[in-house]
């Protein structure tokens, strides 16, 4: 029996880990979360009652930067995996500071007691950094790094596209562009069928 990937679509989280499965090719059976409206199934196998959750056979894995460790342990083609340790540095940035950054600007009306403007600068020194790093990936070559980011670059940038694509920040703004303009990006995020009790598995990612 396939592994069950609890995910949907457009959470940075959830993008992150299908595109672990995709590199490495380990097939799972997809099941789309309507976030308002979640199945007691996916409740009764999600600790923290979100998304991804991937369901094995002797464990539930609940953390998306986990569940990108565990795909490529199975099969790691293109080396993910192999990346210098400063790597992880950036991954906990992104993870920590920059997304408690990004969600005070995207979802402001949330936090009426913080200051957006402040949480923007923070945010934005985050990316300069990143962007003085970048040449055409973080390192010399696409890893982990890369894809555990971009998806939350993605969320950031669009939340004023034409403000984001004004800041000078060539190599980054390039970086996405590429990810944005990918296989690998229009394979994890086709409009996949929200999960009904019953349905046959939607099987992620299809056979080549």
């Amino acid at each position: 029996m396939l592994p069950v990937l609890w995910s949907f679509r457009r959470c940075p989280y959830a993008i992150r880990a299908r595109l672990a499965l995709l590199a490495s090719g380990q097939q799972v059976a997809l099941r789309e979360v309507v976030l308002r409206e979640k199945p007691a199934a996916f409740r009764a196998d999600s600790p923290s009652a979100t998304v991804p959750c991937l369901v094995l056979a002797d464990r539930v894995i609940d953390e998306s930067l986990d569940i990108m460790r565990w795909s490529l342990a199975q099969n790691d083609p293109d080396r993910w995996l192999d990346m210098p340790n400063a790597g992880w540095d950036w991954i906990a940035r992104n993870d920590g500071p920059f997304k408690h950054a990004l969600d005070r600007c995207k979802y402001a009306t949330r936090y009426p007691d913080e200051n957006p403007a402040q949480h923007l600068a923070h945010a934005s020194e985050y990316l300069a950094e990143l962007d003085a790093q970048i040449e055409r990936w973080i390192f010399a070559r696409p890893t982990l790094a890369d894809f555990a980011i971009l998806p939350f670059v993605r969320q950031f940038a669009f939340i004023d596209k034409a403000w984001f694509d004004s800041q000078p920040w060539p190599s980054l703004q390039a970086w996405l562009v590429r990810f944005l303009g990918s296989a690998s990006f229009a394979a994890v995020m086709p409009k996949f069928p929200s999960w009904q009790e019953g349905q046959p598995p939607l099987i992620f990612p299809s056979a080549p």
